[in-house]
C-alpha cells in the first residue's frame, strides 16, 4: 500500500521512518508511552499519508485533526497478517543484543514491543492477536464516516482507490502487489539495522583499540 501511494504521489509514511527520520523515534515514544500530545504537523511535515504502525493505531486522532483526511482501510487474510508480523518479530529478534551497544536501536524495539503490548496483545499467542486484528478492523469501519472510507481489496487494484482518492488512475504502471514475507520486510529494515552494525563493529573495534592502548600505556 506504501508503494501504491506513493506511486499516486502522495508520499507515504512507514514504520520504517521511525528509526530514520531524525527525532521521530523520540516523538513516538512520548505518544504511545507517555501518551504525550502528538505534534502531528511536525511528525507528517513532509508526508500526505501514512500506512502501518505505529500511526494506524491513532486513525481517530488523525481524523480529528485533518478532517478533509480518509481513511483506506486494506482488506487482508488474518492468519496471513499473523504470520507476517511473526516474520517481523524472528526477523528482529537476533538484532536486540546490537541495542545494548547502540542505544536508538534498543529504544526502536523497546517502541516495537510497546506497540505490540499497547494495541495488539500482551499475550503471546495466536488467538490474542487475530482477536486484535479482528477488533481494529470492526473499530474503523464503525468510528470512520463512510463517505470518508474506502474498505480496499489489494486485488481490485487502481481504480477504486484512485477513485475514492480523486486522482487519474495510472495508465502504464501495474497496482504494486509487494509480498509481505521475509524477504520484503528484511529489506525494509536492511538500511537501519546495517547502519547499527556497522557503528556496533566499529565501536567494539575502537573500544578493543582504546584497550589495548591503555595496556601498552600501563606497562
Amino acid at each position: 500500500m506504501q508503494a501504491a501511494l506513493n506511486q499516486l504521489g502522495f508520499r507515504c509514511y512507514h514504520m520504517q521512518e521511525v528509526p530514520r527520520v531524525p527525532g521521530h523515534l523520540e516523538m513516538w515514544n512520548d505518544i504511545v508511552v507517555e501518551e504525550a500530545s502528538p505534534d502531528w504537523d511536525t511528525l507528517f511535515e513532509e508526508y500526505q499519508a501514512t500506512v502501518d504502525a505505529p500511526a494506524c493505531f491513532y486513525y481517530r486522532e488523525l481524523l480529528e485533526k485533518y478532517p478533509e483526511a480518509k481513511v483506506v482501510l486494506t482488506v487482508r487474510d488474518a492468519d496471513r497478517w499473523y504470520e507476517s508480523i511473526m516474520t517481523l518479530l524472528r526477523t528482529v529478534k537476533p538484532l536486540r543484543p546490537i541495542g545494548i551497544i547502540i542505544p536508538r536501536v534498543g529504544r526502536f524495539m523497546k517502541l516495537t514491543d510497546d506497540l505490540i503490548h499497547k494495541f495488539i496483545s500482551s499475550a503471546n499467542d495466536r488467538e490474542s492477536y487475530l482477536q486484535a486484528f479482528d477488533r481494529h478492523n470492526a473499530a474503523v469501519q464503525r468510528n470512520v464516516p463512510a463517505d470518508r472510507l474506502l474498505v480496499f481489496h489489494v486485488q481490485d487494484g487502481w481504480e477504486p482507490l484512485c477513485e475514492f482518492l480523486q486522482c487519474p488512475v495510472p495508465e502504464s504502471d501495474p497496482f504494486p502487489h509487494l509480498n509481505e514475507g521475509s524477504a520484503t520486510i528484511k529489506a525494509k529494515m536492511k538500511e537501519f539495522f546495517f547502519t547499527a552494525r556497522v557503528k556496533a563493529v566499529l565501536l567494539l573495534i575502537g573500544l578493543g583499540v582504546l584497550g589495548m592502548l591503555a595496556w601498552l600505556f600501563m606497562r
